[in-house]
């Protein structure tokens, strides 16, 4: 209904006001017709007991034969404030006697007329005619002669006078009445919509600004029921902020574990679209994270990857169980980097009875795969190494045998000199198996202990060991070494790092190259001055990009795909560590305009304080 009000205030007080006024008109209905009743019944009464008096006393002057006092009671009856008209008649009808306000020849209308028959002896008629006309009329007898009747005629303004006080006074205790019900009402209502208004604001200050508490808490006006609701209702929004605190803190932490965990996390909905990523997922693919949701693993990985990673999804969402520890191998289709991956896949429930979502912990193995790749071929070529130790031992017995042989054959077989000439080769031969076989040794049976060692004599111990490599390639080599420079040093570490530096040359150089190598008493770089050696191996080979450059010392990193374990310079690097020392390293690619190479300067402090810490070595 439109033109009932919204306000409680409103409502009550008009509802009260409809209430009342229906209230106070029926009881003013049945009043009025009880005191309608009432007003019949008194004018009965009365128009009986004035036309009876009027007939008696017409009767006692018609006895007394004094007409002229008929006259005067019907001119006194007619002066009463009740009776509008009074007057007597004979017998047939015609009147005799009228009051003074009456015309003389005032007659009987034939209502009236109608009413003698009525008559029974001395008992009056009373009867009603018109609107609101009441009438009363009597018999007078003069001893048993039938003299005249006796009229009166009520006075209707006397009696609707009546009711009219009546309703007056109905009418204002109804207004009084209604105006103070409606003063309570609005004090009442008042103390309802006050507090009401007051939990209103708050409520509609807890749905427009749900984070905000300044609206808080609100006031308590009343101490009612409605002042309990209102500290109730402050209560509730206290456990609500409580609870919103502590919810938004979880999610602060969650979304902190979800952006920093070392581990990559996706979320999928069970049509298999991610929903949610963190950055190390996004990182381990190399997809930006905007480009993950609403799409399906088939979009962003690998095809195999993808229908493994989505069947254990399926698997998820069928049987509601985790799915743990799948290993997934594959590469990143921007820079194709081979990874492999242990993917496990857990239900998400947003109730006890539905898997609504499913994620999946990614964990990167791929360091790990490739460590244990290197391991395997570490572990091969320690045993070829041991291998190879062994075979240079066991040479130098028979070496020895054929060494003792030729040295007969020369001096007392009595031979000619082409064949001595065929000797002379094969003592030298001899002897260079003999070097062979020692430089391996010495490979094998590094000192444990730091002592005072040539490099330059290192250097030409790993030189020899690359002859043969080095003559078949053609590649020049530049000795520059230096009769000073001797070290404190883990010899055989440091002839494996030089090791490493002359083999990943050889593997830059092309046919056709050349390789420097120096070795220099010098001073450290840093402000320390400390003296010491500073080694160089250079070559004029492929070189290197900046981002190879910057990883060459990260384990297991090598662009040797099928012969390289990444842990040459590694070890190199962990070893100059060791002794203290510091390595700089420049390259160039190959260009059109500027010849490429790589230039390794690793300087080694003569420290007679080394320790022997644990040597660390791994050939590559």
């Amino acid at each position: 209904m439109r033109w009932w009000p919204r306000s409680i205030r409103w409502q009550m007080l008009l509802g009260l006001v409809l209430i009342e006024v229906l209230c106070i008109g029926l009881f003013a209905t049945l009043l009025i017709r009880v005191q309608e009743q009432d007003v019949t019944r008194r004018i009965i009464d009365r128009l009986t007991h004035q036309s009876t008096s009027l007939a008696l006393q017409a009767q006692e002057a018609l006895e007394q034969n004094r007409g002229d006092w008929v006259g005067n009671s019907v001119h006194i009856m007619s002066q009463a404030p009740s009776v509008i008209r009074a007057r007597v008649t004979d017998p047939s009808g015609q009147s005799l006697f009228v009051g003074s306000r009456e015309p003389a020849d005032n007659t009987l209308n034939p209502a009236e007329y109608s009413q003698i028959r009525n008559i029974r002896g001395t008992t009056p008629v009373v009867f009603t005619f018109g609107r609101h006309r009441w009438e009363s009329v009597r018999a007078i007898y003069a001893g048993n002669t039938l003299r005249g009747y006796a009229w009166v005629e009520t006075n209707p303004t006397w009696d609707t006078e009546q009711l009219g006080d009546m309703l007056r006074g109905i009418l204002g205790f109804g207004v009084v009445w209604i105006v103070a019900s409606v003063l309570l009402v609005a004090l009442v209502a008042r103390s309802i919509s006050r507090p009401l208004a007051i939990l209103h604001r708050g409520t509609r200050a807890l749905i427009s600004l749900p984070e905000s508490s300044s609206a808080f808490p609100l006031p308590v006006t009343v101490s009612n029921e409605f002042g309990d609701l209102i500290t109730a209702f402050n209560s509730m929004v206290a456990s609500i902020q409580e609870q919103r605190a502590g919810l938004s803190d979880t999610l602060s932490i969650l979304d902190s574990m979800l952006a920093n965990a070392p581990v990559g996390l996706a979320f999928f909905d069970r049509h298999l679209r991610f929903v949610r990523v963190n950055q190390v997922f996004a990182s381990l693919i190399e997809i930006p994270l905007s480009r993950h949701l609403g799409r399906t693993p088939s979009e962003l990985l690998p095809k195999g990857v993808a229908l493994s990673l989505e069947q254990a999804l399926e698997s998820v969402f069928d049987t509601d169980g985790a799915v743990r520890e799948i290993e997934l191998s594959g590469e990143t289709m921007e820079t194709h980097r081979p990874w492999t991956w242990l993917v496990s896949v857990y239900p998400i429930r947003a109730t006890t009875m539905q898997v609504r979502w499913a994620g999946i912990i990614v964990r990167d193995v791929s360091e790990r795969a490739r460590a244990e790749e290197a391991l395997r071929r570490t572990e091969k070529l320690a045993a070829t190494g041991r291998l190879a130790a062994s075979i240079a031992h066991e040479i130098n017995n028979p070496l020895e045998a054929i060494t003792n042989l030729l040295f007969l054959l020369r001096n007392f077989s009595g031979i000619g000199e082409p064949a001595l000439q065929y000797v002379s080769m094969a003592e030298h031969e001899a002897k260079r198996i003999t070097e062979i076989a020692q430089q391996t040794l010495r490979f094998y049976r590094q000192s444990t202990l730091p002592i005072r060692a040539n490099v330059g004599d290192l250097i030409n111990s790993v030189l020899d060991l690359y002859r043969s490599r080095l003559n078949t390639l053609n590649i020049e080599v530049e000795r520059r070494f230096h009769a000073d420079a001797i070290l404190f040093c883990f010899e055989g570490e440091i002839r494996q790092v030089i090791a490493n530096l002359v083999g990943n040359a050889v593997d830059a150089i092309s046919s056709g190259g050349r390789l420097i190598v120096r070795a220099r008493p010098s001073r450290q770089w840093n402000s320390t001055g400390a003296p010491g050696v500073r080694l160089t191996v250079a070559d004029n080979g492929s070189g290197m990009s900046r981002e190879v450059r910057n990883r060459i010392f990260e384990a297991f990193f090598t662009t040797k795909e099928a012969t390289g374990t990444g842990l040459g310079l590694w070890v190199s690097q962990e070893i100059i560590v060791k002794h203290h020392g510091q390595v700089r390293v420049r390259s160039r690619a190959a260009s059109s305009r500027r010849p490429s190479g790589t230039v390794f300067q690793i300087f080694l402090p003569d420290n007679v304080n080394l320790t022997n810490n644990a040597a660390i070595s791994a050939p590559e």
